[in-house]
């Protein structure tokens, strides 16, 4: 998947769902980029902004569970930088449709995989810390935890991507999605489902991919949810 440039109409409203514009927009156009594309990937800039990301989060649970142990404290963390929380936020952001990614990991659904936009996530918090520094760094993670509520005894980050979807559409009293199985990938120890979920009144099929059945179909309805709520 060959994205646009750094001055491209999708990269500039990405930066407005950032609330941040960059001074080097090079810094946004690396961390979308998946190591099959380039050599100037994303992996380092995702490695600083896995450390970003931590002491951010962790200064926002101090803040609000400021009765909370430290071993409390960390779970609660765990629970909100996990890879599944992070794909969700990169798919309300619009990153599946701006990773860069070689043609082979393209072909085979690389855009939907969780790790591969968890990565992106902590790339792109990275690349604005590189840009702009810890501050701004920390208020868009803070931004993009905002609507969630955080107590201590959360064990996830809300309700999940099926289980929220099926509400949506129960609430406007349509059809429950269908989920299916599309393709593995990987040797049978170590699949891939790709996973297809559709809502036939809307007659739209979003993918997503993950280590189970469910996983993926968990990916899936947090494609097709991200779809849903531009609806309201």
């Amino acid at each position: 998947m060959r994205a646009s440039s750094t001055s491209s109409p999708d990269l500039q409203a990405l930066q407005k769902r950032l609330e941040h514009e960059f001074s080097n927009p090079r810094l946004l156009q690396q961390a979308l980029t998946h190591r099959s594309f380039s050599a100037d990937h994303n992996e380092r800039v995702e490695f600083l902004g896995d450390s970003v990301l931590n002491l951010a989060v962790a200064g926002l649970l101090y803040e609000r569970l400021s009765e909370l142990p430290e071993g409390d404290l960390s779970r609660v963390r765990a629970n909100l930088v996990k890879q599944e929380t992070l794909h969700q936020l990169a798919v309300q952001l619009g990153l599946p449709a701006l990773i860069r990614l070689g043609e082979g990991e393209a072909k085979s659904g690389g855009q939907r995989r969780p790790s591969i936009l968890a990565d992106a996530l902590e790339a792109v918090i990275g690349a604005v810390y590189l840009d702009a520094g810890f501050d701004k760094a920390a208020g868009l993670v803070r931004s993009l935890f905002r609507d969630i509520e955080i107590n201590p005894q959360m064990d996830a980050i809300g309700k999940d991507p099926k289980t929220e979807l099926q509400e949506w559409l129960q609430g406007r009293k349509m059809n429950l999605p269908i989920y299916r199985v599309v393709g593995t990938l990987g040797a049978a120890h170590k699949q891939t489902f790709d996973v297809e979920c559709e809502i036939s009144e809307f007659g739209r099929a979003e993918r997503g991919m993950g280590g189970s059945r469910r996983a993926g179909e968990q990916a899936a309805a947090a494609v097709m949810l991200a779809y849903v709520k531009t609806l309201n």
